[in-house]
């Protein structure tokens, strides 16, 4: 395999084209609906990609927020490159590196997606050349931009899709290696990297969705394909290895057909509702119920190759499913998988005749209420059949869950780009990068190094600290007198899995002051270290004081003699419990003395009075225990 990747990183600074702040807010004041078309780029040349999404036809919605203005909205011209964020990006391409531009240009990139409103999105190259090293190896970076993300997609549904302009115009840094990247576990480990040097600047955003990698991917005798917009870095390896195993079918599939010496599917598309009013239960005999049709096309060449080699492997007839599924139908069927979905083999018999097949000749069916939608959706499947014949197409996928992904659109080229005439060039100064270079935080590395010889830190735990860019506040949280395993475990532990959780209104970074009023009633006993995750709810979701969150958690401690108390009355309740299994007891008592202290002491303390408990129970002829 051959792979770069670039990586995307929110920056923590107001939007790069208007003095907005960059936040993410459920609060709407109002809504604009639009259309967009694709436009021609500098060299008058249709983009591939433009030119498919506004073919969809679809029309936008988008939500204005407190963090928008009319620079979002496409109806005020944009404001000055924002400075702070350029030199955020110049100082990103100094650490790795590059060789910053005599002249910063901002370009319009077509993107008719809807997810910005003026059909574009502006970006400028900053810097190129640069390099990290991973593994003692040197992955090359080709390119470091400063661009506007994206609107946060809200809603999707019959023709419309809705947007929030929260994110709209957030700054983003896009660090593009060279396609060096040679293994599954590279990609991952050349992602950590870039993603630790990018959060040792402090001044990025934290939190889900700040940080996204587009993986590009080919191997030998395919084609370059993107997977767009990964979040997760641990499912990096996972959607390589997937990649890998879906160009490698391809490229068996292509092998075979030319074989098969087989022609590109050109149709027609053929009615075959008649042939199929007995069928007893799924799509088809739903469709004809609902007074639609079933319509079919022939694929020749294609049998016995629309299926997986392999369970759960990859398949060309997911391939030509995910191409139909845009034109509005919910899915295929075809030959290599049926009889099955209420059709029976007397079924694919008459298909077959009406159909003129050969024996190697396969079919794929269609079922909508709509005849016009099924013509689209077999007529798109004919396309992608017959792309099948050169092997893999360039494509832009999305991430699904579990390392899986899914075709998008076309692979997106230079034709959607042509220059900003709103905003002016930038040329930094020999001075400006003297200074910048001067103000260099420390590498990764060198922090690296420092938190393992001042605090006696292991390997696995200082890369935890950097991967989550949790540096820098555990060192100041430390010097406010807290004990390093007691922040460890906040910063890299209950701080992650808590902000981890779905919520419908997002939550921001806690201060450096609200975890040290954290530890600190933790330290005096307010409440036990089980007790982090309800006293976080309580603070960052509700907006309480740390006390106030204490005391509507119910997590007001137990006095010594009050959990002593509890677990004799456990230990009566149980009874039969611990005399039948003696010592075994302890896990599930131990079970039901947690769930009534809920975080009122700690655990540790618990274990050991129900422990002593029991002993006295069941006395020195029960033996040891």
């Amino acid at each position: 395999m051959k792979a770069g990747l670039e990586i995307h990183q929110q920056l923590a600074t107001r939007k790069l084209f208007c003095p907005c702040p960059s936040e993410l807010t459920e609060e709407v004041r109002g809504t604009v609906r639009r259309r967009l078309r694709a436009t021609e780029g500098e060299e008058h040349a249709l983009d591939a990609a433009a030119a498919f999404e506004s073919a969809l036809g679809l029309s936008f919605v988008y939500e204005v927020v407190p963090s928008s203005c009319l620079v979002d909205l496409d109806e005020e011209p944009p404001h000055a490159l924002n400075g702070e964020a350029l030199d955020v990006a110049l100082t990103v391409a100094l650490l790795l590196h590059a060789t910053p531009l005599d002249e910063i240009l901002v370009m319009r990139k077509l993107v008719v997606d809807g997810s910005n409103t003026a059909g574009f999105q502006r970006t400028a190259l900053i810097a190129v050349g640069g390099w990290v090293e991973v593994g003692g190896r040197r992955i090359s970076i080709e390119t470091i931009c400063l661009e506007e993300d994206a609107a946060r997609k809200v809603s999707e549904a019959g023709g419309e899709v809705r947007y929030r302009l929260d994110r709209l115009g957030i700054p983003l840094v896009e660090v593009a290696t060279g396609p060096d990247l040679r293994s599954p576990e590279e990609v991952q480990q050349v992602a950590l990297a870039i993603g630790t040097l990018l959060r040792s600047t402090r001044h990025v955003r934290r939190g889900i969705g700040t940080i996204r990698e587009d993986v590009n991917l080919s191997i030998e005798g395919g084609t370059r394909i993107e997977l767009k917009g990964v979040q997760e870095l641990g499912l990096l390896p996972a959607y390589a290895r997937h990649e890998i195993a879906r160009q490698e079918m391809l490229l068996r599939v292509k092998q075979e057909l030319h074989h098969r010496e087989a022609v590109p599917p050109s149709g027609p598309v053929t009615d075959v509702s008649d042939l199929l009013r007995d069928a007893g239960t799924g799509v088809v005999a739903s469709a004809l119920k609902h007074d639609g049709a079933v319509w079919a096309v022939a694929l020749p060449g294609f049998r016995g190759l629309l299926s997986a080699v392999e369970e759960g492997g990859p398949r060309l007839g997911r391939e030509l499913a995910d191409y139909a599924r845009i034109t509005g139908v919910r899915g295929i069927l075809h030959s290599d998988e049926l009889p099955g979905q209420g059709l029976d083999a007397g079924h694919l018999e008459k298909l077959r005749h009406r159909l003129a097949l050969r024996p190697d000749d396969a079919f794929v069916l269609v079922a909508h209420s709509d005849a016009g939608t099924a013509k689209a959706a077999l007529e798109a499947v004919l396309r992608r059949a017959a792309l099948a014949l050169t092997g893999v197409p360039p494509e832009t996928r999305d991430p699904l869950p579990e390392g899986l992904s899914r075709y998008s659109r076309p692979l997106p080229g230079r034709d959607r780009m042509y220059p900003e005439t709103d905003v002016p060039p930038v040329r930094p100064t020999p001075e400006h990068l003297a200074r910048l270079r001067e103000q260099l935080p420390e590498r990764p590395e060198e922090i690296r190094q420092r938190l393992r010889d001042q605090y006696s830190l292991d390997d696995a735990v200082v890369s935890l600290l950097l991967q989550e860019g949790e540096a820098d506040r555990f060192e100041a949280l430390v010097r406010r007198g807290h004990p390093a395993p007691r922040v460890l475990r906040l910063l890299t532990h209950d701080l992650p899995a808590f902000l981890a959780v779905p919520r419908a209104e997002p939550l921001g970074e806690p201060s450096e002051a609200v975890l040290d009023a954290i530890l600190r009633a933790l330290a005096s006993g307010q409440f036990a270290k089980e007790g982090v995750a309800p006293v976080l709810e309580g603070v960052l979701a509700l907006g309480r004081s740390v006390d106030d969150a204490v005391r509507s958690a119910g997590l007001a401690p137990f006095s010594r003699p009050e959990l002593e108390a509890l677990v004799e009355s456990v230990l009566d309740r149980n009874e039969a419990l611990w005399r039948s299994r003696g010592a075994a007891a302890l896990s599930p008592l131990m079970g039901d003395v947690m769930r009534e202290v809920r975080g009122r002491r700690d655990g540790k303390e618990v274990a050991e009075v129900l422990r002593l408990a029991l002993e006295r129970r069941r006395g020195p002829s029960d033996g040891p225990t």
